[in-house]
């Protein structure tokens, strides 16, 4: 086998893990690379998404749960899981918003996590980083402290002078922001399941869509072929039972569907300390020729 490689992704909450970038991470476990996710917060103050676990006992051990479902995910993907140890700030809603919990992610002082982060990444060593975009994929508090907090740490990881007692100093070569759904996928999934009689969840998103904002589309600069893996996605997905409803708009599309559709999953290459061809079909281009040298 080639030079096993290392990558590591980011997350605000159990569950992100598997609904963006999951057939990713379990391609190159398949192909016999280390795949690290680490797990900013807890997840305590997610809502329960699926009815079916709306029960008493469930909202009692809610912290607990959540961590069994990670594991759980984790094992199905095949990754190893590190939380950073943060609680949930949840997320506001109301006009004018509600202040965030004291002491929550989004409300500690950015160094802390950073530094946590930091010898994480001295430890794994990853040559790889995915994170969100400067939105936080979508303006949840928590994964916008995820994308500063992932974005200082990748450049504070190889600096000597910086964490000094974080472990030793290590620079990971590539930072990738992870894109899900865009508006050109979700057209192509709602024509294709309208065209074979089937409902669509996607109907109402489009046609409330602000024709003025961008499509996350057109910052895609690499397209990881994982098809293959869409079955491990979903399956840990459904691990996260309290979050994902299994008759929810997630499983809407057949996975032939897809396949045909939309095979990929799409990053944003935001960083790179080695020499890459734009656009990649992996996210170790230019990693893999200079690990090997």
């Amino acid at each position: 086998m080639a030079e096993k490689l290392r990558l590591m992704t980011v997350h605000a909450h159990p569950d992100d893990e598997s609904s963006k970038g999951a057939a990713t991470t379990a391609r190159y476990v398949a192909e016999g690379h280390d795949v690290m996710v680490v797990t900013c917060t807890g997840g305590e103050a997610g809502s329960i998404l699926n009815p079916a676990m709306e029960r008493p006992d469930v909202l009692a051990n809610m912290p607990e749960i959540r961590r069994a479902e990670m594991a759980k995910a984790a094992e199905i993907l095949g990754v190893q899981h590190r939380w950073l140890g943060y609680v949930d700030s949840g997320l506001p809603e109301g006009d004018p918003l509600p202040p965030l919990p004291e002491g929550c992610f989004a409300t500690v002082d950015p160094a802390l996590p950073t530094a946590d982060l930091v010898a994480l990444l001295r430890e794994f060593r990853p040559h790889v980083v995915i994170t969100y975009d400067e939105n936080g994929g979508y303006p949840h508090p928590d994964h916008i402290r995820c994308h500063e907090v992932s974005m200082a740490a990748f450049d504070a990881a190889g600096d000597p002078e910086l964490y000094q007692d974080a472990g030793e100093p290590w620079q990971p070569l590539k930072l990738y922001y992870s894109h899900g759904f865009s508006r050109k996928k979700m057209q192509l999934f709602h024509d294709a399941l309208l065209e074979r009689g089937l409902e669509s969840p996607y109907g109402d998103w489009l046609a409330k869509w602000d024709g003025t904002r961008p499509d996350t589309d057109e910052r895609v600069t690499t397209r990881v072929e994982c098809g293959a893996y869409f079955e491990a996605r979903d399956d840990a997905l459904r691990a996260h039972a309290t979050q994902i409803d299994p008759d929810s708009r997630w499983f809407a599309v057949p996975l032939d569907i897809q396949r045909a559709l939309w095979p990929t999953e799409d990053y944003e290459l935001v960083r790179s300390l080695v020499d890459s061809t734009l656009p990649e079909d992996d996210l170790f281009s230019g990693v893999r020729e200079k690990v090997s040298a």
